[in-house]
Formats: structure tokens, sequence, C-alpha cells
């Protein structure tokens, strides 16, 4: 049922765990400014008028600088561990992303004193899927937190392309939060912050001083140079390194993307058996060739 409210009965304690982001805020404005606070904004009750908004908050900054005080609410009822795992149950990959379902898990395992067998069991999920998202956040500092949830750095680049060297290269968090640090706020685009986090992380001292310094377009320029110099490969050598750096890009992706909860069907199940059967079959040849390949190329 939704119900008409004035706005500042809302306590926004979870505010800082959704994603700020610029953009859609911006765009949220304007529809607002046209139509009115359309969707509504959803919490749980806590009595006396005090509601804990959950789920809305771009509604919220949008509804309170154009001085709007009565909003639509929809309440989740007035348990708020209850509450969390409804939003999170209803929720999909536009409203509630991967980072702020951890976040949200965190909430019920720390604060409220869930398990992870509780919380599968409520969401109907595996215990592994919450295992997954409570363990993302350990391998976050307050600081990389901060400026992600503050919609500073883009969470796609924390999960896709800082994790590989979290877990590959056993970087401190120390050596990510100064990453995050230089390049955050930028402007940058996902594939600037890719060539940069390799140039960083796998560069030399002097490149990563020369990031840390803030010497960010000096820092692109160099790595895309160094890639325009695939020019003077042969035609057979560029074709290869295209199909390397695709390969390389795939295997980050499916790594990440076959856990996602939303691959259910028959229908997928059954093709995605058969084309992972013939993955499996080839992937010893593959490793090894691709070793021996890096060996060679590392000798000349």
């Amino acid at each position: 049922m939704i119900e008409q409210i004035e706005i500042s009965s809302l306590d926004l304690r979870y505010e800082n765990y959704r994603l700020k982001s610029r953009i859609a805020e911006k765009a949220l404005l304007a529809s607002i400014i046209e139509h009115g606070v359309r969707d509504p904004l959803q919490g749980v009750d806590l009595g006396d008028g005090i509601r804990i908004l959950l789920n809305g908050f771009k509604r919220y900054r949008c509804a309170k600088k154009l001085n709007i005080s009565i909003v639509p609410y929809r309440s989740f009822g007035s348990d708020e561990p209850l509450g969390i795992i409804k939003l999170i149950r209803i929720s999909n990959s536009k409203t509630l992303n991967i980072l702020e379902q951890a976040k949200l898990i965190d909430e019920l395992q720390n604060v409220h004193g869930m398990c992870n067998a509780d919380i599968a069991g409520l969401l109907e999920k595996s215990k592994s899927w919450v295992s997954m998202r409570a363990d993302i956040l350990k391998e976050m500092s307050e600081y990389v937190m901060k400026r992600i949830f503050e919609g500073d750095f883009p969470v796609y680049s924390f999960m896709y392309t800082l994790r590989q060297f979290i877990r590959m290269n056993s970087t401190s968090k120390q050596e990510i939060d100064a990453f995050i640090k230089a390049v955050s706020g930028k402007g940058l685009s996902i594939r600037d912050i890719e060539l940069l986090a390799y140039g960083f992380f796998k560069g030399s001292d002097d490149f990563r001083q020369q990031i840390k310094k803030g010497n960010i377009t000096w820092g692109l320029n160099r790595l895309k140079g160094s890639a325009a110099e695939t020019t003077e490969c042969t035609k057979a050598e560029q074709s290869l390194l295209r199909e390397l750096e695709l390969i390389q890009s795939y295997m980050q992706r499916i790594t990440y993307r076959v856990r996602d909860d939303r691959l259910g069907t028959d229908g997928f199940h059954a093709q995605a058996a058969l084309l992972t059967k013939g993955i499996i079959r080839f992937m010893d040849r593959f490793s090894k060739s691709i070793r021996a390949f890096h060996e060679r190329c590392e000798q000349a």
C-alpha cells in the first residue's frame, strides 16, 4: 500500500549503503521537476511516525532540493532486518548492485547478528551466494569503500579490474588506496582506469610515482603510445595481440558473470553445459600452450 508521507519523517541511516551517481541524480532531478516523485520511496516503520529509508535516496535528495515536503512511500513493515531482506529479494541489478547487497548483508551479520545460513534461507539463495558478497567487503579498505559509494570511482573498475590484482598479485590495500586516490574524481573512462591500473601495478616504480603525483595525462599518453607501437608489428602479430587482449578481457568478465544468480533458466543451463564441456576439454592444452608462449616471449 502506497501512502503520502512527510519527507522529514525519514531516517537516513542507510544512505551511505547505497551508491551515488551524479549523472543519474541529475537526470532524475529533471524528471521530478516535470512529473514529480512518481515511484514510492521504501523503508520500515519504527513507530511514532519515524521511518527508516532503505530505497529511494536519489528521489529523497532530489525532492529536498526542490523543496518537496510530501512524497509517496511504501512500507516493508516494522522489522528492520526483515525489511532489508525484502529489499534484497525484490531488487535487481538496476536497483541494488552487488556491492550494495554486500553492504546490507554485512549489516545483517554484524549489527543484527544473523548468520549466513539464516540470511540465505530468508533470501532463498545459497550460503555461497551470501558468503561471496560478504567477502567482497573484506577486500576493501574504508577509504576505497567511501570513494566508490560516493560515486568518485566506478564500481565496475573495482570489481573487474582492481580485484584481479588483489587476488592474483597479493596487492596490498595500501597500494589499492594509493591508486584510487590518484584517479578518483577525474572523470576517467573505465578503459582509461584499466590502462592506468595495469601500468600502476605491473609497470615501473617511476610510472607508479608519476601517477601518485597526479600526472594522469602523462601516464595515459605514455600507455597509449606504447599500445600504438603495436602497429610496427606484422599483420599476423597484430591479429594475435588483439585476440590475446580479447581473451584476457573475456576471462576476467566470465570469472565473475558465472556467479550471477539471475542465470537460472533450463534452456540457458542446457546450452551453457554444452559450451563449457567443450571449453573444459580444451583447457589443459590451451593453458600449456599459453604458458610456453609466455616463457618464449619473456626470453626473447
